[in-house]
């Protein structure tokens, strides 16, 4: 029973691959054990009893001689390197092996000059450089020595990329000269250059004053003496602040940590780092979506916050890590991860990498974590989103339909409050003001979501039918491949058999005629979003390709075992309705729920929104970057040869508890385990609400992407329909309702992490 099980492991293994193929993208990663880090790979450290020398560890690098030596790539995978460098450390594992005898080659040539070594821990570190593209050897020996011998394969990628996320999306707007530096130093680059998309890496210093209020000031060339308004950090060091900014993976990242250049003249760097920084990195993300596509940006997630900066924090981002730039978690990952590895090429490895960010900047930190596990080891996702495809996409369409039914005039009446409630939403406005954003998904002229494409470039179906389309869908062909019959992007969309309004007809709050009229006449979408009568109908491998590869979010990759603190200011109650909506905090912790059975690494905390969405200002939030520091560096303590998800919770500290604020001039926190339950303080104070396929029996994870159907039958409903009435709603759904207690079509478990998309 053992072996068959194996074996149709390995043949369902076999067939998904084949099937990831022909949806456009290539399986070739393996879920690591529980507790490793696959932003790191090392050749030996073996600890399992086996003599074979030839151990490939991870599939990814070849090496030899495990008990010699231990080879680790610092800056990333060694499969996965960018602009042909990387940080790499050798320990010597053989006693009788002495340091100066090891010698380091790359490609056969002597690079041991590079490296520098560590008596107290029997190591050689450096900076390995000029790689070829492709295939590196990196070998290690004794001179001679015995056999003591390693090898690894390091895998060279351009600095502009792709390295996972696929081909090149083009045409493609370089935005290096429209980038303005703080402190007033301008733009990046001149209005003219010859490449707008790629541009030297250069380090200014800024300073932040002591003016009321505080500003940004540039540090004064050559200065030997402190400007006399330099303000003092939270840590009582000078407020000086080292910023780099330069271009990879076809994106403007920008670096910034404290450093002072007059008490430590030399530039920081791997082997010596700055002694203001705290050694611990926070990456931010930025948020939005429309019109993030087929452009650099001039923006990132923010590198010259005041509280991080003040408290120690180095920070990093990128303008592809703004969804308002790229509404794409893959090349918001691969830039994260090029962006990380120069940091750590330049400054040393940190202590630990955290995660902030609001909207889009939740949808990344999820689905990075998730997908890409590693790269952040701890996240704060802001007004939070499980992904922008599915959980958003899904409601914001859905309230687009409800919206354009409700403004139609051939309709039955509904009250106010009937329209409210068959939305889900505390305030009826959120509905047309979501539908607004609903236009990710227009590639019609005149929609707002293509301003980066040069006009005569643009899809029109009239006079363009094979122009550039701006939409969720087309920017993620990478993943959910074309559809050979009209060239677009497969589109993972669908309402087919959802019955709108459904608890409210079972309920007695609308009446089995508006129960009818909605479902009769809300429509669809075509392949254009124009509205039409016809339901919309999802391709099934998209919708595959979603589940298999983490563009549905699913809870079971890296974000299993991490700690996610889920941070909202309240949004719902805004008069003119917002998308920020609190309910997708609970379809997160529910999809954590079915993936592991547990949710115990998930704190939710909510307030008011009187410091913003997207402000860092609130002490409620500034208390959980601090509280979110000292839960990794307890993990990261920790070692104990436990699960990790153990790890994660068993040093969860003791003053994080899940809750809420109060309101009003004084806010008070109150302890209370965050739930759905309308008798809760919280729950009182910022009600969670609902979203309309929720109403339409959907359940709060909002993870199905097509329904599996059945036949409508009396015992269904809580009212009697007329016969007439029953008519209509069998012509309504001739292929069944949904029925929400089993999986969606394709749906399905996450198929692997660290995905290659080709």
């Amino acid at each position: 029973m053992t072996y068959l099980s194996k074996w149709l492991r390995g043949f369902a293994c076999a067939l998904l691959s084949a099937i990831a193929v022909l949806a456009g993208f290539t399986l070739v990663a393996t879920a690591l054990p529980s507790g490793a880090v696959p932003g790191n790979a090392l050749a030996g450290d073996r600890d399992d009893g086996d003599d074979d020398d030839d151990d490939d560890r991870d599939g990814r690098g070849r090496h030899h001689g495990s008990r010699d030596f231990r080879i680790e790539v610092l800056s990333g995978r060694p499969d996965m390197i960018a602009g042909g460098d990387a940080l790499v450390r050798v320990t010597v594992k053989k006693k009788h092996v002495r340091l100066r005898d090891v010698r380091i080659e790359l490609n056969g040539t002597n690079i041991t000059g590079a490296f520098v070594a560590n008596n107290a821990t029997r190591s050689l570190t450096g900076l390995v450089t000029g790689m070829r593209l492709g295939r590196n050897e990196l070998e290690v020996d004794a001179k001679g020595k015995g056999h003591a011998n390693a090898n690894l394969t390091l895998v060279s990628h351009p600095i502009q990329g792709p390295v996972f996320s696929g081909p090149h999306e083009q045409p493609y707007a370089c935005a290096t000269h429209q980038f303005n530096l703080p402190a007033g130093l301008g733009p990046l680059t001149p209005a003219q250059i010859t490449d707008p998309c790629h541009v030297p890496t250069r380090v200014d210093y800024i300073y932040r004053t002591n003016a009321t209020p505080s500003t940004l000031a540039a540090w004064p060339a050559g200065a030997t003496a402190y400007p006399s308004n330099l303000a003092t950090t939270a840590t009582g060091k000078p407020y000086i602040i080292r910023l780099e900014t330069g271009t990879v993976n076809r994106a403007i990242y920008q670096i910034t940590m404290l450093h002072d250049p007059l008490a430590q003249p030399a530039a920081p760097s791997w082997n010596v780092q700055s002694a203001n920084w705290n050694k611990r990195l926070i990456y931010t993300f930025g948020g939005g979506c429309i019109g993030g596509w087929y452009r650099q940006g001039a923006s990132t997630g923010g590198v010259t916050d005041d509280f991080m900066l003040t408290n120690g924090y180095a920070l990093a981002s990128s303008s592809l890590n703004v969804f308002g730039n790229n509404c794409n978690d893959l090349p918001a990952a691969e830039s994260m991860m090029m962006v990380k590895e120069r940091f750590i090429e330049a400054y040393g490895p940190p202590a630990h990498t955290q995660g902030w960010g609001c909207s889009g900047g939740s949808y990344a930190q999820h689905q990075i974590s998730d997908n890409y596990p590693g790269l952040l080891e701890g996240i704060i996702p802001g007004c939070s989103f499980p992904e922008v495809g599915f959980a958003t996409i899904n409601f914001i369409t859905d309230a687009w339909l409800l919206d354009t039914y409700f403004n139609r005039t051939d309709i039955v009446a509904w009250t106010p409050e009937q329209k409210r409630l068959v939305t889900g939403f505390m305030v009826y406005n959120t509905a047309p003001n979501v539908a607004i954003g609903a236009r990710r998904i227009d590639p019609k002229p005149g929609s707002t979501s293509c301003n980066a494409v040069p006009v005569a470039q643009r899809y029109d179906p009239a006079t363009n039918p094979t122009g550039v389309r701006c939409t969720v869908y087309d920017h993620t062909v990478n993943v959910y491949g074309r559809d050979p019959a009209t060239g677009f992007a497969r589109r993972p969309l669908d309402n087919v058999g959802i019955q709108y309004g459904l608890k409210l007809v079972n309920s007695g709050v609308i009446s089995a005629e508006q129960f009818v009229d909605l479902n009769e006449k809300i429509g669809g979408f075509d392949r254009d979003a124009t509205i039409v009568p016809q339901r919309t109908v999802a391709d099934l491998m998209a919708a595959r390709a979603a589940y298999q590869t983490g563009r549905l979010t699913n809870g079971g990759g890296g974000l299993a075992s991490i700690p996610i603190i889920d941070y909202r200011a309240y949004n719902d109650a805004v008069p003119g309705g917002d998308i920020h909506v609190r309910y997708h905090s609970f379809s997160m912790r529910e999809r954590l729920a079915k993936a592991n059975g547990r949710t115990d690494n998930h704190v939710m905390v909510v307030e008011d929104n009187r410091f913003g969405l997207y402000s860092n200002a609130s002490p409620l939030l500034q208390r959980m970057i601090l509280t979110l520091d000292r839960w990794v560096t307890a993990i990261k303590a920790d070692k104990r040869r436990i699960p990790q998800i153990e790890k994660v919770v068993h040093n969860k500290p003791a003053d994080l508890q899940e809750g809420c604020n109060t309101g009003g001039a004084s806010p008070a926190f109150i302890a209370q385990t965050q739930t759905r339950d309308p008798s809760t303080s919280c729950h009182q104070l910022y009600p969670t609400n609902s979203f309309p396929r929720e109403v339409a029996g959907a359940d709060v994870a909002a993870d199905i992407i097509k329904c599996q159907r059945k036949s409508p039958g009396h015992s269904d409903y809580a009212v009697a329909f007329t016969p007439q009435q029953w008519a209509r709603l069998q012509a309504i759904f001739p292929t069944g309702v949904c029925d929400w207690s089993h999986p969606g079509y394709e749906q399905q478990d996450l198929q692997d992490t660290w995905i290659v998309f080709d």
